[in-house]
């Protein structure tokens, strides 16, 4: 087991540094606002979720005015290594109703032991079907995590395959990192950064854990990023609440 893990901690190893490059902007061909949320990559065997995201985006070019995205999710564990979710997400903006927009499964694999190596690894996939267009998106990526005493870095490293009759097919990149310091279980502030071909964005996060019963708790994020170029919106306002069960 310990030579299977440092075989797949290679692979994870040079798969960053490649995904690495592609998800330089001047490479990148991701469209639309990168931000969403850090996945960390540790998987609970017995956890169970229910999960609300929404994310509000104020003045970017070429997308509709205050759009707003929401996704409410189901997702459990398998084991000690797999964690499984079923999205549904909606969206709205201005001029426009709230309407489901796209259905999602994902999956997060857990490579690796916490502490067993310099850092910690996963791999996330996700496919996603539009609800009203013939659109496919097909995702996957590295999931990293480094602890420094009460300090934590975190690295998500995405690309994308688009294909469908109502879209030309594409390949998108997109990273989001975060740095977090554990000042206590119920409150954790943050620096996040998100970047893709239209999105640079940069801003302080909240974040925290409220026990509600024995292995019950509701985990919160908060965080505002501003756009750091002129093809990001002006502001984004994320928020998550997870009940974990």
């Amino acid at each position: 087991m310990h030579t299977t893990h440092q075989t797949l901690l290679g692979y994870a190893t040079r798969g960053v540094g490649i995904l690495f490059c592609l998800t330089n902007p001047m490479m990148a061909l991701a469209d639309g606002n990168a931000v969403d949320k850090i996945y960390h990559p540790y998987v609970d065997a017995l956890e169970q979720e229910l999960e609300w995201r929404a994310i509000y985006q104020d003045d970017q070019p070429d997308q509709p005015d205050h759009r707003q995205l929401y996704r409410f999710s189901y997702g459990r564990a398998f084991g000690d290594r797999w964690f499984g979710e079923l999205y549904l997400t909606g969206d709205k903006a201005d001029n426009d109703s709230f309407s489901l927009a796209a259905y999602e499964v994902e999956a997060k694999w857990q490579l690796t032991e916490q502490g067993e190596y310099w850092a910690d690894w996963g791999i996330l996939f996700e496919l996603e079907k539009q609800a009203k267009e013939n659109i496919w998106e097909f995702s996957t990526g590295i999931l990293a995590e480094k602890e420094w005493g009460r300090w934590s870095g975190t690295a998500n490293i995405i690309i994308s395959q688009e294909w469908g009759s109502d879209i030309e097919d594409e390949i998108e990149s997109s990273a989001g990192l975060q740095t977090r310091y554990r000042l206590s279980r119920w409150i954790e502030p943050a620096l996040e950064l998100y970047v893709n071909e239209q999105t640079v964005a940069l801003g302080p996060a909240l974040m925290g854990n409220i026990q509600t019963g024995v292995r019950r708790s509701l985990h919160w994020e908060a965080g505002l990023l501003f756009g750091m170029n002129d093809k990001s919106a002006n502001n984004t306002l994320r928020v998550l609440i997870e009940y974990e069960f």
